[in-house]
């Protein structure tokens, strides 16, 4: 499936931005003056999710862990399972 909207210029200006913050101060300086903080939270709290799945945690389990709903558990193990790759190059990349 094709998204157009992620490659809009206005998107491709975001991406070249995050790509140019060098260290983690940078990058939370950033994002914080980007996002409001419910945002970051939920950003976050997605990244929390994917790494417990590629755990291969329960549902339920992390639902207890990370208070997120099955409901937004089951959209992120979609994303993870038939999306563009991106949570897997990231859990990848944390590992090493």
């Amino acid at each position: 499936m094709k998204e157009p909207q992620l490659n809009l210029k206005a998107m491709k200006d975001l991406y070249k931005a995050m790509l140019s913050l060098k260290t983690e101060t940078e990058c939370k300086k950033f994002m914080r003056d980007l996002c409001t903080i419910s945002e970051l939270d939920a950003m976050s709290e997605r990244l929390q999710v994917a790494k417990q799945l590629d755990q291969e945690k329960s549902y339920r389990a992390i639902n207890k862990d990370t208070g997120v709903s099955t409901a937004t558990i089951t959209r992120i193990s979609h994303w993870m399972h038939h999306g563009m790759g991106g949570y897997r190059l990231v859990l990848d990349r944390l590992k090493s």
